[in-house]
């Protein structure tokens, strides 16, 4: 019961601290820990679920819709979940989307100022980290706000080829091979590093996977074009092809993963059905 009492008094003092520190997002706790910032990345947590998958020959970016509970919306004029920003790179997002609105139109500013000024595109790691750097500033100064949102990159270039990036509310960023964001994105994330094949992943693997891991993580009984989005960035000649895939084409993404599963778990009620 002592000890009871004393777990209970230790959480209360925390909580009390913490409504110390946290109005202000240039304020550190006596632990370093910015509150504000750590309220940014739990709004992202809650968020659609958004994942991103490199392969050898492109990059898959797959996303949660979740306007579609709404039969009365128009989704002529519905928010995007994946952005284009320029002629080698798109983005998808999870957070607040006004916030994402605002970050994606910076983005795409500093593409086509960099293609206007230089006559090429823009590196994505250098477009990536000039809007981290924005980002973190929201983080440095009174008065302002850390953006809540998350963003995951894909692009291509001349030097590093395809590439996929991470970034979060406090202005980090990294590069990946495979990325999750957004709602059950641990659970997503532990099954990327089960399935991911390093060195051998074909864009069609890579789109297989993100069904696969999409149907697996999503608060659905049943996987449909409606509730995902699914985009690729592949290469043809010279040129970057930003392609996001059609109902139709989704549907049958998901029927080919459907057979798939059920042909496995055929398999291995075969196989545990010959040992007993």
């Amino acid at each position: 019961a002592e000890y009871g009492k004393q777990w209970y008094q230790r959480r209360v003092r925390g909580r009390e601290m913490a409504r110390r520190y946290d109005s202000r997002t240039t304020t550190f706790s006596p632990e370093g820990r910015l509150y504000q910032v750590e309220y940014a990345m739990e709004a992202v947590g809650h968020a659609a679920t958004c994942l991103g998958i490199l392969a050898d020959d492109g990059v898959v970016l797959a996303v949660e819709r979740r306007n579609t509970i709404n039969s009365l919306l128009d989704e002529s004029f519905g928010s995007e979940k994946i952005y284009r920003l320029g002629s080698d790179a798109a983005c998808s997002v999870a957070g607040i989307t006004s916030d994402a609105n605002v970050l994606t139109s910076h983005l795409r500013l500093i593409a086509q100022r960099y293609e206007f000024t230089y006559q090429e595109s823009i590196p994505v790691e250098q477009l990536v980290r000039t809007v981290c750097d924005v980002k973190q500033r929201y983080t440095q100064t009174g008065g302002l706000r850390p953006f809540g949102v998350s963003l995951l990159y894909m692009g291509w270039d001349s030097r590093y080829g395809f590439q996929l990036y991470q970034s979060d509310p406090s202005g980090n960023y990294g590069g990946w091979k495979a990325a999750c964001i957004g709602h059950n994105h641990a659970a997503a994330v532990s099954l990327l590093k089960q399935e991911y094949k390093e060195g051998g992943c074909s864009l069609k693997e890579a789109l297989h996977l993100a069904v696969k891991v999409l149907s697996k993580t999503l608060d659905t009984n049943k996987l449909t074009a409606e509730k995902i989005q699914v985009a690729t960035l592949t290469r043809q000649g010279d040129r970057t092809m930003i392609k996001v895939l059609s109902t139709d084409d989704t549907n049958k993404l998901i029927g080919e993963y459907e057979v798939e599963a059920k042909k496995a778990e055929d398999e291995k009620k075969a196989a545990g059905s010959s040992k007993a």
